[in-house]
């Protein structure tokens, strides 16, 4: 078989040590013998052109990237974006690495298609003014701009961001490209831009969890006009950025109005009967119990150490996640993962013929023809 003897084995090199791995590794999860790649590294021998296409498809970049001369320009490989939310978690791993630029593909999927489509109707991202160093004041103003009612859920959220021009993606549960691991700590991230941002969210067991980080990115978002990176120990910090996209997401998910609506008198002596106690107000916003009670602890309405012990108790409860789906309803998957913005688009540009069926399911995580269709059919029954 034919081999191809100008690749650049210096960007090899470089993507392995982007990735934190090594040559062997490299080898082995595509299937290489190390042997192989031994002698293309010293200009022995070469790879065939699957062999290079494996490499190019584990990196997540073209055949051409590792043709080219002369070594990387990291500047013009990776946003600015990526280096500022690599810059905060210097431990990222690969696999989420590379689930940062994906997001940034779909992006300029989006952009490209809204473009051709010139559909001024299109949601277009713009927020008002923000006291920046008055979080309080921020989310108030913030939850009027959302439009947001008296019933919330995470969907009703998310929706209310897309209408306002912002991509919300939501990682699957399931093992695959688009899924942050259940064991990586991270549980969200937002890529700020002027014009389309994007907020990734952390499936998690519960929806009302991933409602507290969903607004958390809002509030990086709005207040400090930045990409950020969070995991729990973010999401609990009482400093700096963190503390105010904490106190953001608190207000603008459980204003003062549903707090004094909460009895302290029925406060159970039981941390474990704290749900039952909050089950209205946690319905009725759409959020964890931790969320309303984290809200009392700052109002001084709930002692830190029954906070604690709710806490604890929490983190003791184990929760089982279902693994995989339903092959049933893979042609609704685009759609929890991507939003209904990205999924409408994607369709009218189809629908208009700016692009082919393949390039649809390219951009709909691989979906079959027969479930695209379905996915049609969804939509035209909404």
């Amino acid at each position: 078989m034919e081999r191809i003897h100008s690749i650049n084995p210096e960007r090899i090199a470089w993507c392995c040590a982007d990735h934190g791995i090594t040559m062997g590794d490299l080898a082995s999860e595509i299937g290489i013998a190390t042997a192989s790649m031994e002698r293309m590294l010293v200009g022995e021998d070469g790879l065939t052109f699957n062999q290079l296409r494996k490499i190019a498809d584990y990196f997540g970049r073209g055949v051409l990237f590792f043709l080219e001369a002369g070594a990387v320009d990291e500047a013009r490989v990776h946003t600015p974006q990526f280096r500022t939310l690599a810059n905060q978690k210097p431990e990222l791993s690969a696999k989420l690495k590379s689930l940062i630029e994906r997001v940034e593909k779909q992006r300029a999927v989006y952009l490209s298609l809204r473009e051709e489509l010139d559909d001024t109707e299109r949601p277009q991202f713009s927020h008002p003014d923000l006291p920046r160093q008055d979080a309080v004041g921020a989310a108030h103003i913030v939850r009027q701009w959302l439009g947001l009612g008296d019933q919330n859920s995470f969907d009703t959220y998310r929706a209310a961001l897309e209408a306002r021009g912002i991509l919300v993606f939501r990682s699957n549960g399931y093992n695959g490209k688009w899924q942050i691991a259940r064991e990586n700590p991270i549980l969200g991230f937002t890529l700020y831009d002027p014009i389309c941002p994007v907020i990734v969210i952390k499936k998690q067991s519960w929806e009302t969890q991933q409602s507290f980080t969903l607004m958390h990115e809002l509030g990086h978002l709005l207040l400090h006009k930045a990409s950020s990176i969070d995991d729990e120990h973010d999401l609990q910090s009482h400093q700096g950025r963190e503390r105010d996209a904490n106190a953001f997401a608190g207000h603008l998910l459980v204003p003062d109005a549903f707090l004094g609506n909460i009895r302290d008198v029925e406060r159970p002596g039981e941390v474990s009967q704290y749900d039952v106690w909050l089950e209205p107000p946690r319905t009725a916003c759409g959020v964890s119990g931790e969320v309303i009670l984290r809200r009392l602890l700052d109002v001084g309405r709930l002692p830190q150490s029954q906070y604690a012990a709710y806490r604890q108790w929490r983190a003791e409860s184990v929760v089982m996640q279902k693994e995989g789906g339903n092959r049933m309803y893979r042609h609704r998957k685009p759609r929890h993962v991507f939003g209904d913005t990205f999924v409408r688009t994607v369709l009218d540009a189809l629908n208009a013929r700016h692009i082919t069926l393949a390039k649809a399911s390219t951009y709909l995580d691989g979906l079959k023809i027969k479930d695209l269709h379905q996915l049609e059919r969804l939509y035209v029954g909404l």
